[in-house]
């Protein structure tokens, strides 16, 4: 296990965190492909419950056939299902991103809004999607971006003991200062993705493993080496060979080692019965 320094506030931590994830990513990126608010709002929907990949395998078939909140509010729901099927739950998407597109058009004449009230109130929009749409769009830090990953990652640092998403949100959003929250939330989530994964996380090639008191490994060489490679590899979306870095390795199944076979026991004599008086 890695020596971990000694403890900090936690939202000094976070501050130090921050900073050694930012030597490797200077600037995160969404993976989620996008080439404006409105096709990053419908993305941002798409992927609730399903990898960045498969939406941005699905985004450009859905963007050439319907380009805007106008006409993909009038796009018929079976054909509309068939596009984003790969996204699962793909009725309730469906019919969530054709009735933001309607509200669009009906409420803010076709644009995205740069409000978070007026995005939460939109069909299909929480205040996840608020929050990475303000943030990514537009640059305005709204709350932090709260997804499986930064809630795993922030619990490995112990800076949290909740499990709610909102929960999570109000705990960094008191110990991450404002000026951070957009970057902040993209670090955490590409690290949660692609490093601190919930199987097996790469904890000797994490950045932070001096300060985590969950790392199981020690790390190797400098943590300015790791973070550099980490950023390599979220430049490529986690490929390996495009990082110029070897796959991960899976760990080995641990087998309990067969206990030595017992001797065998010698064949129980034959038990004769008490002797009779007519024995004698």
């Amino acid at each position: 296990m890695a020596k971990v320094s000694a403890p900090l506030d936690p939202a000094a931590l976070l501050a130090d965190a921050d900073d050694r994830l930012a030597h490797g990513m200077p600037a995160p990126q969404c993976e989620l492909d996008h080439r404006n608010p409105w096709q990053l709002l419908v993305a941002t929907i798409l992927s609730a419950q399903a990898k960045d990949s498969v939406i941005n395998e699905i985004t450009p078939t859905l963007f050439q056939r319907w380009p805007g909140p106008a006409e993909l509010a009038s796009a018929p729901i079976d054909e509309l299902e068939q596009v984003v099927k790969r996204s699962g739950y793909y009725r309730n998407k469906a019919k969530a991103i054709r009735e933001c597109a309607q509200a669009l058009v009906d409420r803010h004449g076709g644009e995205v809004p740069r409000d978070h009230e007026a995005l939460i109130n939109l069909p299909g929009a929480s205040h996840k999607t608020a929050n990475l749409v303000l943030g990514v769009a537009f640059g305005i830090a709204s709350g932090i971006v709260v997804d499986t990953h930064v809630a795993r990652v922030s619990e490995r640092l112990g800076v949290v003991g909740e499990s709610r998403p909102e929960a999570i949100e109000a705990v960094l959003c008191k110990l991450v200062a404002r000026e951070r929250w957009i970057d902040f939330s993209h670090r955490f989530i590409l690290h949660g993705r692609h490093l601190c994964t919930a199987a097996q996380p790469a904890c000797h090639e994490c950045p932070l493993a001096e300060l985590c008191p969950s790392c199981e490994h020690e790390p190797i060489d400098d943590w300015r080496a790791r973070s550099e490679r980490e950023g390599r590899l979220a430049s490529v979306r986690g490929d390996h060979e495009q990082a110029g870095l070897p796959a991960r390795q899976p760990a080995k199944p641990t087998t309990p080692e067969p206990e030595p076979a017992k001797p065998a026991k010698p064949p129980a004599k034959p038990v004769r019965p008490p002797p009779s008086e007519d024995d004698f």
